[in-house]
């Protein structure tokens, strides 16, 4: 079955345990609509009959396994899942008895966009959506999307697009142009669940038969209370006996370059018992496989993290950490960031990209975050490219990592130091972790097995 054919009352049972309908507006309208569209209100009626539905959108307070939310489920058989009028007021009524309810909002969407049949009206439902949304973020309430087929118009530049975590079924078509609009040769892949997530646009594609899980792991992730502060430093991740500390600069960095030391998914995997990712930059510039981000659960607490992987971290990563830890703040959730690093990526691409507006908005993030943001430096922490996903006056670090203004090979270079000056510039420059803590650049080292 392709998923535009399920109709709301199926895709709610796919993924709720428990469903009651919200009550129904009692408003009046006119006939055949505002702009009285002749044979507006026949079609109404087929549609009503064709479905068993009154209007093109059923809310309603559901559970999905332990977790209650407001569920929102788009009819496509009702005029194209189309938004009007009467589907603004259900809409407004769904965020507002979420609002009171302190419940998240979980959209089911599939929607070809604003009814043409109400005219302006109905494009002016976006507006009351908009806000909708927003008082519901600034309520500090998650909003999850699952784009279904299809997502286009404005349903897809409210409901989808701003909401805080996006899942999309395979192959379904996302995008702000529907089918019959767009230019005729345009790319068909370029408007699909796929193409959106790896343009950084939506975090996920989720077979339909995984969906209530992953949206029930999301649900109960973003939901569980985070009331104590954030991880104290005997509590932070050590996937392996800690070695010794290094006893030069140099030593320091191979052994954060070493192959053989853990990375960040072996921190965040002895850490958590269970996590869910977000991923892109919701900017169009894509993902950064090297910047792992999302939330998880440490000791019946949620705790989100972003986690660099000993790559060169892209614009894209920059922005994907920043988006998490904004997310995180507004929601109050702890955030623990893992810096591992050489720097920031320096190619012509990156630099189109903007990274050094990306690496400021992590910068800020970081700065303004009232949540309380812990860091652990397990690797290289090449410059502030490395710095930016670093929490002032709350950093850690590993025995087997370094962090230097340059690296020392460059700084050897632009001193015009002989390759042999190399290794006593790693110690002029004061990186092994013990130095990191002298200088009040960090404010412990964790798990060393021999001295400090």
């Amino acid at each position: 079955m392709t998923d535009h054919r399920r109709t709301a009352r199926e895709v709610i049972a796919l993924v709720t345990d428990t469903f009651t309908q919200l009550p129904d507006s009692e408003r009046e309208y006119e006939p055949d609509g505002p702009l009285a569209w002749q044979g507006y209100d026949a079609s109404r009626a087929r549609a009503a009959e064709r479905t068993g539905e009154e209007e093109s959108v059923v809310c309603g307070r559901a559970t999905i396994r332990t977790t209650e939310a407001v569920l929102i489920a788009f009819e496509f058989g009702f005029l194209g899942g189309s938004l009007g009028e009467r589907t603004g007021d259900r809409l407004e009524s769904a965020y507002g008895y979420a609002r009171e309810q302190r419940l998240p909002v979980v959209s089911l969407i599939a929607t070809g966009g604003s009814r043409m049949q109400e005219g302006m009206r109905a494009l002016s439902q976006l507006q009351r959506v908009a806000r909708q949304s927003a008082l519901t973020r600034a309520a500090g309430l998650p909003q999850i999307a699952v784009l279904r087929d299809p997502t286009t118009g404005g349903g897809w530049a409210t409901l989808g697009a701003g909401a805080d975590v996006i899942l999309a079924l395979p192959g379904a078509q996302v995008g702000f142009a529907g089918s019959r609009v767009r230019p005729p040769d345009a790319d068909p892949a370029a408007y699909t669940a796929e193409s959106q997530v790896a343009a950084g646009s939506a975090d996920a594609v989720v077979p339909p038969e995984d969906l209530r899980e992953t949206l029930a792991r999301w649900l109960t992730l973003l939901t569980t209370p985070s009331t104590t502060p954030a991880p104290p430093p005997d509590a932070l991740p050590t996937p392996h006996e800690a070695p010794t500390l290094p006893t030069t600069g140099w030593e320091a960095v191979t052994r954060a370059r070493s192959p053989q030391r853990p990375r960040a998914d072996a921190y965040l995997d002895a850490y958590f018992t269970r996590r869910a990712a977000i991923s892109g930059d919701r900017v169009g510039g894509g993902t950064d496989p090297g910047m792992a981000c999302g939330f998880g659960e440490h000791e019946g607490r949620t705790v989100a993290y972003a986690a660099q992987r000993g790559t060169a971290t892209r614009p894209a990563g920059y922005r994907t950490a920043a988006r998490l830890i904004r997310l995180a703040d507004r929601l109050g959730i702890p955030v623990l960031t893992l810096v591992d690093t050489p720097g920031a990526a320096n190619d012509a691409d990156a630099e189109r990209q903007g990274a050094g507006a990306a690496i400021a908005d992590l910068f800020t993030a970081v700065a303004t975050a009232r949540t309380p943001v812990t860091t652990l430096l397990i690797g290289e922490g090449g410059s502030g490219g490395a710095l930016a996903l670093a929490a002032p006056d709350n950093t850690w670090a590993a025995p087997d990592s370094y962090f230097s203004v340059i690296a020392p090979e460059l700084a050897a270079a632009i001193l015009k130091r002989p390759e042999e000056r190399v290794r006593a510039t790693a110690d002029e420059l004061r990186v092994r972790p013990q130095d990191l803590v002298e200088l009040g650049v960090v404010r412990g080292v964790v798990g060393p097995s021999d001295g400090a």
